[in-house]
C-alpha cells in the first residue's frame, strides 16, 4: 500500500452511506464580478480567495490558474418554515480592514432581519488555508435558528468528476473533496453538529435545508460528480463566535493537517502576520495616490491587485483577473476563465508595476517571459503558467510588448543584470518575418491591420534596435529601424480613409478605422474591403472596413508614432466620442468598437456569443492618457474619478460597466459593473500608470524612439515590402520595393514584361529574413514590375512570377 493510499484510508475510512443523484446537476461558477480578491504575500501560502455577494466564490490552490470552489457560505434556516441563503437573502457590505491591505470584512444582514452574520477573511501565511472569523448574531426573537457552512466544490478548475465525504481527522470531524492531485478540508473550532456531502441539485445540503428548513440527510461520501460539503454549526456552544477554515494538500491528509494548524492558531496573530506582510510589500512602492475623503486608497487598492494577482509558484507570471466572465452562465467547458496569462495584459501589469517604483517584480516578469517564449521567438495568445499554450492564436501585440517592457527597464537603469537581448533578437525576427499583420487584434477576433497592433509592434522595433546597438550589431540595428519605418508609413495605407460618409457626416477630412483585413494588400483601396463582427447576429456579422472605428487609434499617440494634435487623430478622436462615447451616471467611457458585441445582451442576460458591447473603464484611462498628451490636464483627472466611481466597492477596476437602464433584479446598474469580469488587471495597471503621468505631467510610458524618429526627425520610408505572407499588390510611385524572404535567394526581376531582366541575390538580416532591395523610384505609375526566385540552397526556381503595380 502506498503512502497516498494509506493517508486516504485514514482520512476517508470505509462507511458506505453514498449520497444518492450522481452526477447532479450541470456545474456552473460564480458571477465573474468580484468584489474583492486576496492572498497573502508570503510564498508558504499558495490560497487565494474572491468575494462576491458577501460570499467566498473561487479558492485558488496551488497556483492562482487552479480554482476549486464555487462558493463557500451560511444557510439559515429554523425547522419549521424559515429558510435563508445568505447570498441571494441578505444585504452585504464588504470593507478593507485596512487601506493597504487585501483583507476583508464582510456584513451580511438577513433582509427579513432574523439574523445578521459578520466574516473576517485572510489566508494564513504559513500555510494552504483560507480562514474565516465568524460571527453569528440572530434577531433576539429568533434564538432557535440553525448555521450552516455550504461549499460548492468545483475542485481542479471542474465541476464534474469531484468526490466528496465526511471524516475525522485526529478526532475532529471535517468534510473533504477531491479531484486528481488536489483535496480540500473544511473544519471549524465550533462543534459541526451534523455533515453530509451530496451531488449539487439532488442530495446535496442547500437542496435539502431549503426543502426541509433544516439539515435531515448525512451522507457520507459522493463520487465523481458535482458535489457539495454541508455542516450545521454549533454556533449556541461557542456564542456565535468562531474560526472556520479551508485547508488545501495535495492529498486528503494534507489538507487536513493545514486545516487543523490553522484552526490550532490565534486568529489576531495570523491576521496581524498578514496585515504586517502586505504593509512591507506596499512600505517601499512610491506614492503616487491620496485616499480620498473616506481614507479610501484608490492606488493602494490597485497596487495590492497586481501584487496579488501574480503567481507564487511561477514568479513574475501575472493572471488577468482571477474570475471567469459571467461565470454563474459558464460551465467546465469554460475552464481557465481569465486566471491565465496573456502576455499582453501581464507585460502591462509589469509596466504598472515599474510605474510604481517596484522595479523587481517587473524584471521577475522580464525573466519568465524568457522562460515561455516559444522557439520561433512568439508567445502564445495566452498560457497555463507553466507556459503551456491555452489558445493558440498571434497576437503580434502580445509579442511586441515584450520587447517594450525590457525597454522601459533598461531606460529606468532596473535592468540589473538581466541581459535581455537573446529574447528580444528572437522576439524582433518573429515580428519581422510575420509583421505588422496580425491573426489577432488586441480584442481577439480579427486579423488584419490594426492602429493598435501596428503602433505596438513599429514600438517594439525601435526599442529593439537600441538594443542591437547595444550589441555593437548596427546593421540588424538598421535593418529593423528602416522596417519599422516602413511600416509606419503603411498604417496611413492601409487603415486611414478619407472623404468617406462617416467622414462627411461627423465634418472631418477622414480617420482610422478599427482594422483593415489582410485583403486590403490586393484590392484597390480600404473602401472596398470588409471585416467580420464578432458576437453579433448573423446578418450584422459584415461590415465595411471604413465603417467601423475603435479608441484604439489613439493608441498611435500613446506609442508615439503620431502626435497628439495630428489632424488625422483628432479627426479621428471626433468620430469616436461622436460614436463610441457614451455618459453616464458617474462620467463617460468608451466602447471596443463599431457594434461591438462582447457584453451582456440588451435585457440585462450574460453574454452567449452574442450580445451588445458595454463601456471599458480601461478606455477611459486610455483616454485620460490621450488628455495628458494634448496638455488637458484637468480632464484627464475628472477621467480618473471617473474610473474611481466606476469600482466595486473595495475598489477592484471591472472589464465593463453596464451603460443602460438600471435592471435590479439581474443587479446591473447604470455605470457600475457588469458580470463581465473583475478585476481586470490591465485596468489597474492603467489606472496606476495614470497617477504616474498625471503626477510628471506628461505620458509616463510613450516609448521615446518613435517620437524622436516620426515626430522629431520625420523618418519616412523610401520603399515598401513585401513578402510571401503579405503580397502587396502595388506600391507607390516614388518607392523601391523590398523583397523580403525567409531563405537565400536570387531575385530576378523586370519592369517591362521580362523584356530585360535584373538580377540581385538577398542580403541575410540575422533575423531569419533576406531581403533584396529592387530599384522602383523612378518608375512611373501604371508600370508593374514582375519578379520570381531562384533558391539558392536547392538550387530550384520558385516557378511562380509575381507582380506589383505602381501606384
Amino acid at each position: 500500500m502506498t503512502a497516498d493510499i494509506e493517508r486516504e484510508r485514514i482520512t476517508r475510512g470505509t462507511e458506505d452511506s453514498d449520497a444518492p443523484g450522481q452526477p447532479g446537476a450541470k456545474p456552473h461558477w460564480s458571477s465573474g464580478a468580484k468584489t474583492a480578491v486576496g492572498t497573502a504575500t508570503s510564498h508558504e501560502s499558495r490560497v487565494w480567495f474572491t468575494i462576491s455577494e458577501g460570499a467566498i466564490n473561487e479558492l485558488y490552490f496551488p497556483t492562482i490558474d487552479q480554482a476549486n470552489t464555487r462558493s463557500l457560505r451560511f444557510l439559515v434556516a429554523d425547522g419549521g418554515d424559515f429558510f435563508s441563503d445568505e447570498e441571494k437573502d441578505a444585504d452585504h457590505s464588504v470593507r478593507l480592514i485596512h487601506p493597504e491591505v487585501p483583507a476583508f470584512h464582510i456584513a451580511s444582514v438577513c433582509k427579513r432581519h432574523f439574523y445578521a452574520i459578520e466574516k473576517e477573511v485572510i489566508t494564513d501565511s504559513d500555510r494552504d488555508a483560507l480562514l474565516l472569523k465568524v460571527h453569528f448574531q440572530p434577531d433576539s426573537k429568533h434564538g432557535d435558528l440553525r448555521l450552516y457552512a455550504f461549499l460548492d466544490a468545483h475542485v481542479g478548475d471542474c465541476g464534474e468528476h469531484n468526490d466528496g465525504w465526511t471524516k475525522e481527522y485526529k478526532g475532529i470531524p471535517m468534510l473533504f473533496a477531491r479531484r486528481e492531485q488536489t483535496s480540500l478540508a473544511m473544519a471549524s473550532t465550533a462543534p459541526f453538529k451534523t455533515l453530509s456531502c451530496g451531488f449539487v441539485g439532488v442530495s446535496d445540503g442547500l437542496t435539502d435545508i431549503r426543502d426541509h428548513k433544516q439539515m435531515t440527510w448525512s451522507y457520507k461520501q459522493a463520487e465523481n460528480g458535482n458535489v457539495a460539503l454541508t455542516a450545521e454549526i454549533d454556533w449556541a456552544a461557542c456564542d456565535g463566535e468562531f474560526i472556520l477554515t479551508v485547508g488545501f494538500g495535495g492529498h486528503a491528509a494534507e489538507a487536513a493537517h493545514q486545516a487543523r494548524a490553522a484552526l490550532l492558531q490565534n486568529f489576531e496573530t495570523v491576521r496581524e502576520r498578514y496585515v504586517k506582510g502586505w504593509l512591507a510589500t506596499q512600505q517601499p512602492l512610491l506614492n503616487l495616490g491620496q485616499p480620498d475623503e473616506r481614507g479610501f486608497d484608490f492606488y493602494r487598492v490597485s497596487t495590492a491587485a497586481l501584487q496579488t494577482l501574480e503567481s507564487k509558484r511561477f514568479p513574475g507570471a501575472v493572471v488577468a483577473s482571477l474570475s471567469i466572465p459571467w461565470g454563474f452562465a459558464r460551465g467546465d467547458k469554460d475552464v481557465g476563465g481569465y486566471h491565465v496569462v496573456w502576455p499582453r495584459d501581464m507585460v502591462e501589469a509589469a509596466i504598472g508595476k515599474l510605474a510604481c517604483g517596484d522595479a523587481q517584480s517587473a524584471r521577475r516578469t522580464l525573466f519568465y517571459l524568457k522562460c515561455t517564449q516559444e522557439k520561433n521567438g512568439n508567445w502564445t495568445q495566452n498560457m497555463w503558467l507553466d507556459g503551456t499554450p491555452k489558445w493558440t492564436a498571434t497576437q503580434m501585440d502580445g509579442t511586441a510588448s515584450c520587447i517594450i517592457l525590457a525597454d522601459a527597464l533598461r531606460r529606468a537603469n532596473e535592468l540589473d543584470e538581466a541581459n535581455p537581448w537573446p529574447m528580444i533578437q528572437k522576439s524582433a525576427g518573429f515580428l519581422v518575418r510575420n509583421g505588422p499583420v496580425t491573426q489577432q487584434d488586441r480584442w481577439e477576433e480579427n486579423p488584419g491591420y490594426s492602429p493598435y497592433t501596428m503602433a505596438v509592434q513599429i514600438a517594439a522595433l525601435l526599442a529593439a534596435a537600441d538594443f542591437a546597438d547595444r550589441e555593437q550589431n548596427s546593421q540588424t540595428a538598421e535593418f529593423i529601424r528602416v522596417t519599422a519605418d516602413a511600416w509606419n508609413d503603411s498604417i496611413d495605407e492601409w487603415t486611414y480613409v478619407s472623404g468617406s460618409d462617416i467622414a462627411r457626416a461627423h465634418g472631418v477630412t477622414g480617420y482610422y478605422v478599427r482594422i483593415s483585413p489582410p485583403e486590403v494588400l490586393h484590392a484597390l483601396s480600404i473602401r472596398n474591403v470588409s471585416i467580420r463582427i464578432k458576437n453579433r447576429p448573423e446578418e450584422e456579422s459584415r461590415a465595411a472596413a471604413i465603417d467601423v472605428v475603435s479608441p484604439d487609434a489613439i493608441a498611435l499617440v500613446r506609442f508615439g508614432v503620431r502626435a497628439a494634435d495630428d489632424p488625422r487623430v483628432t479627426d479621428t478622436v471626433k468620430v469616436i466620442d461622436s460614436t463610441l462615447k457614451k455618459n453616464l451616471s458617474n462620467g463617460p467611457v468608451w466602447h471596443r468598437y463599431t457594434n461591438d458585441g462582447y457584453g451582456e445582451k440588451a435585457d440585462g442576460s450574460p453574454f452567449e456569443k452574442q450580445g451588445e458591447g458595454r463601456g471599458w473603464p480601461l478606455l477611459t484611462g486610455e483616454r485620460a492618457h490621450y488628455e495628458i498628451a494634448r496638455g488637458n490636464f484637468q480632464q484627464a483627472e475628472l477621467l480618473l474619478k471617473t474610473i474611481q466611481a466606476q469600482t466595486s466597492e473595495c475598489g477592484l477596476i471591472p472589464e465593463q460597466v453596464w451603460d443602460s437602464d438600471d435592471i435590479p433584479e439581474r443587479e446591473l446598474y447604470n455605470g457600475r459593473p457588469t458580470g463581465s469580469g473583475m478585476p481586470l488587471v490591465w485596468a489597474h495597471a492603467e489606472y496606476v500608470k495614470l497617477l504616474r503621468s498625471l503626477k510628471e505631467l506628461r505620458v509616463w510610458d510613450t516609448p521615446p524612439q518613435p517620437v524622436q524618429r516620426y515626430q522629431v526627425q520625420k523618418k519616412v520610408a523610401s520603399f515598401g515590402i513585401w513578402t510571401f505572407r503579405q503580397q502587396r499588390a502595388r506600391i507607390a510611385s516614388g518607392k523601391d520595393l523590398r523583397i523580403d524572404v525567409l531563405a537565400p535567394a536570387k531575385v530576378y526581376w523586370s519592369i517591362n514584361n521580362w523584356k530585360t531582366t535584373q538580377e540581385i541575390t538577398t542580403t541575410d538580416s540575422g533575423l531569419g529574413v533576406h531581403w533584396a532591395l529592387l530599384n522602383l523610384a523612378q518608375s512611373k505609375p501604371g508600370q508593374t514590375v514582375q519578379f520570381t526566385f531562384l533558391w539558392l540552397d536547392s538550387n530550384s526556381w520558385e516557378g511562380t512570377n509575381f507582380t506589383v503595380s505602381v501606384t
